[in-house]
C-alpha cells in the first residue's frame, strides 16, 4: 500500500520559494495570517502560465504570498486583489515591491470580496482565486462564474477544510460551506472541475461557456 501521507508531504515539499516569498510568509506568521502552501502556489502559477492569463482576480490578499505566486506565472498577468484588512494589503504591497513587480501589474482593493466582485465586468477575467470571506463563498462562486471568460478558471483554497470535508460525520458550518462549493461545480454543466489534495485542498473549475 502506497504511503499517501508521505506522497502528500513529498508533493508539498516539491515546490520551492525565493527569499521574497519566504519574507512575505514570515510576515504572515507575525500577523496571524494563514497562507497557501508552496505546493498550492505552484499549482496556481502553473495555471496562470497554461492559461496565458492576463487578468486575475484574487479574493484574500493576505500578505501577498498567493499574489506573488499568481503573478509569477506570467509577466503579462495583472492582478486585482481584494481584502478587508488595510494592514495586510500594505504588507502585500511591500512584498510586490520587493519582488520588483511593476506597480501597473497590481490593483489592491480594500473591501469585502462579494461587494467588490459584484462591480467587476462580465467575462473580463482569465482566472479567479477565492481565499477569503468564507461566509459569502456561495455568492462569490456566482460572481466568479460571471467574471470569467470561457475557458477561464476559478480556484478555491481550503476545499477540503482541515480534512473534514470527506468525513460525513463532520457537519460544522465551515465544512458545509466547502461541501456546497464542491456540489456547485459537480452539478454545473458549464464547468469542468477537479479537486486536488494539495495544501488544505484546492478546487479547480474551468468555464466551458
Amino acid at each position: 500500500m502506497v504511503d499517501k501521507i508521505s506522497s502528500w508531504k513529498f508533493a508539498e515539499e516539491f515546490a520551492s520559494e525565493s527569499e521574497v516569498f519566504r519574507d512575505a510568509r514570515g510576515r504572515a506568521e507575525e500577523l496571524g495570517v494563514e497562507c497557501i502552501t508552496p505546493s498550492v502556489g505552484a499549482h496556481l502559477a502553473m495555471l496562470v502560465s497554461a492559461l496565458g492569463a492576463k487578468a486575475i482576480v484574487e479574493a484574500g490578499t493576505g500578505t501577498g504570498v498567493s499574489g506573488l505566486w499568481l503573478l509569477s506565472g506570467s509577466e503579462q498577468a495583472v492582478l486585482a486583489t481584494i481584502d478587508t484588512e488595510i494592514e495586510y494589503q500594505a504588507t502585500a504591497k511591500r512584498a510586490f515591491a520587493d519582488a520588483k513587480i511593476p506597480a501597473n501589474r497590481t490593483r489592491v482593493i480594500q473591501g469585502r470580496a462579494i461587494d467588490v466582485m459584484s462591480n467587476m465586468a462580465d467575462a473580463a477575467y482569465d482566472m479567479v482565486f477565492l481565499d477569503a470571506d468564507r461566509e459569502t463563498l456561495e455568492e462569490q462562486l456566482h460572481e466568479a462564474s460571471r467574471l470569467l471568460r470561457p475557458g477561464g478558471v476559478v480556484a478555491i483554497a481550503h476545499a477540503l477544510w482541515r480534512d473534514r470535508v470527506p468525513d460525513p460525520a463532520m457537519r460544522d458550518d465551515a465544512t458545509a460551506v466547502y461541501r456546497d462549493a464542491l456540489r456547485y461545480f459537480s452539478n454545473n454543466d458549464n464547468f469542468v472541475s477537479a479537486l486536488s489534495p494539495v495544501g488544505d485542498g484546492l478546487l479547480l473549475a474551468s468555464k466551458c461557456s
